[in-house]
C-alpha cells in the first residue's frame, strides 16, 4: 500500500472521475493508495479544500500559502496557527521560494516562508518546502529560523545532490514526484539513489507532473505507484519495500 506524500485534491478536474469525488477516491484507492496528504496552496482556497476532504480519514491536510501566490498581506503567523490546530491539519504549507516564475517578488517570498516556518515551530509540525530556482536562499532562510526545530520536506525535489545533502543534514526529508520518471532526469535519479531509506517520500503533486507512462495527462494519487516503481529500480530493491519504506517515513514526519 502507497502514500502519497503532496497532492492537490480539490485542483484534480473531475470530468475524467464522472464529475464526482468519490469515483476518484474510489480510483485512487483500486490502486492501492492507503492515504494521502492534499497540500493548500493558498488560504482563500482553503476551506474549500478542507470541506471537500473532511470526511475521509484516509486524507491529511496542510494549510499556507505556495510562494506563487503570496502578497505583502495574506499570511501572518496568528492565521496559521489558528488553522494549524485542526487536528486533520499535520503540516504547514506548501511554502518555499520560487525565483523561476517569482523574480520580482522575492522579498514578499522570503518574508512569507519565514512566516510559515515559525508557525510550523509554534504548532510542532513540519514544514512542507517548496524550491526553485532559489536553492541558497531556501538553505539560508531554512537555518535562520531553525526548521530543525519542526522538521519538514523539500517536496518534489529537482535540485542538486548538494542541496538534498544540506538538507538532510537539517533533518529534512526529500520527497520524489514523477519527475524522478522523466527521460531527461537523470542527475535526479542520481540523486534519488543517493538519499537515506529514512529520509525517502514519494508523492504525485497531482493533478500535475504525472510520470512516465501517463506524462501530458492528469495526475492523481493513484499513479503514485510508478514513482515508487522507478525509485526502486534505481535503488536496485522491489517496489513493496519502496511503499512499505515511504509510508513508514510519512508516519515518521507526519502523524
Amino acid at each position: 500500500m502507497f502514500i502519497d506524500s503532496h497532492c492537490h485534491l480539490d485542483c484534480i478536474d473531475l470530468k475524467d472521475f464522472d464529475h464526482d469525488f468519490t469515483v476518484l477516491m474510489d480510483s485512487i484507492q483500486h490502486n492501492q493508495v492507503e492515504r494521502m496528504l492534499c497540500v493548500s496552496i493558498d488560504l482563500d482556497s482553503y476551506p474549500h479544500m478542507r470541506e471537500v476532504v473532511d470526511s475521509y480519514e484516509s486524507i491529511d491536510v496542510s494549510v499556507g500559502q505556495h510562494p506563487g501566490h503570496v502578497t505583502e498581506t495574506n499570511v501572518d503567523v496568528d492565521t496559521l496557527v489558528d488553522l494549524g490546530q485542526d487536528q486533520k491539519v499535520v503540516a504547514i504549507g506548501e511554502t518555499g521560494l520560487d525565483y523561476f516564475y517569482g523574480k520580482d517578488s522575492k522579498d514578499v517570498q522570503q518574508a512569507s516562508f519565514r512566516t510559515h516556518i515559525r508557525a510550523a515551530n509554534q504548532l510542532k509540525k513540519p514544514v512542507i518546502v517548496h524550491t526553485r530556482d532559489a536553492q541558497e536562499d531556501t538553505l539560508e532562510i531554512l537555518k535562520e529560523e531553525n526548521v530543525s526545530s519542526c522538521g519538514g520536506v523539500l517536496h518534489c525535489f529537482t535540485e542538486s545532490w548538494d542541496m538534498a545533502r544540506q538538507a538532510l543534514d537539517l533533518g529534512l526529508y526529500i520527497s520524489f514526484s514523477g519527475i524522478v520518471t522523466f527521460r531527461n532526469a537523470d542527475a535526479l535519479r542520481e540523486v534519488a539513489r543517493k538519499v537515506p531509506e529514512d529520509r525517502l517520500l514519494i508523492e504525485t503533486d497531482s493533478p500535475y507532473l504525472a510520470p512516465v507512462p501517463y506524462r501530458g495527462k492528469q495526475n492523481h494519487p493513484g499513479l503514485v505507484q510508478h514513482v515508487a516503481e522507478c525509485i526502486a529500480e534505481l535503488r536496485n530493491t522491489s517496489t513493496e519495500t519502496v511503499a512499505k519504506m515511504t509510508a513508514e517515513n510519512y508516519r515518521a514526519l507526519f502523524l
